[in-house]
């Protein structure tokens, strides 16, 4: 639906320029949004880039596995039935990491691995007759994870201050929490 409505949008707004002899302004304004998207995009792969081997780094030092340690109390409670070192805990620990940094694509490749170990859980699960969940459906685990990732929590939105670095703001970070100055 969607869609069409942009189809709808674009086609008025094509045909309303062409009746108005505004075509070249359109055409201009279509080739300098198309730089734009090209120019935001190879800026936020960069990010992405950068922020996704620093998580690895973190990993590979043992920090994500430390701080997923630190996050056990709450994965207990989010994921009860998931065994107590799987490997699906420590991708869900990666994962809620890089969004509390606000690192959303960051996030992402462990989002992926840890719906892959909680589908490969299910499956062990449905093996030994413990399931009654067909095949293809999501569990309780698969469900609860997708809220978490989707509704994450920011401390440190890094994809918003690259943004409003590449627009030229003057304090990008102005967004980031301050501290509460006493005035005189």
């Amino acid at each position: 639906m969607l869609n069409g409505l942009w189809a709808g949008m674009m086609i008025v707004g094509i045909l309303w320029a062409a009746a108005h002899g505004n075509m070249a302004q359109v055409t201009n304004g279509a080739l300098d949004a198309a730089k734009e998207a090209v120019t935001l995009g190879i800026t936020m792969l960069g990010v992405m880039s950068f922020w996704s081997g620093i998580l690895e780094v973190g990993e590979k030092a043992g920090l994500i596995t430390q701080l997923a340690r630190r996050m056990k109390g709450i994965l207990r409670f989010l994921f009860p039935r998931i065994p107590e070192n799987h490997p699906a805990l420590r991708h869900i620990a990666t994962n809620m990491i890089a969004n509390v940094l606000g690192l959303g694509w960051a996030a992402t490749p462990a989002g992926l691995k840890a719906m892959e170990e909680l589908k490969n859980l299910e499956e062990d699960r449905r093996a030994a007759g413990k399931s009654r969940i067909r095949r293809g459906a999501a569990n309780n685990e698969m469900c609860t994870f997708l809220i978490v990732n989707i509704s994450s929590l920011q401390l440190i939105p890094i994809n918003m201050i690259a943004y409003r670095s590449q627009y030229g703001s003057v304090n990008p970070t102005a967004i980031v929490g301050r501290r509460w100055r006493r005035r005189r």
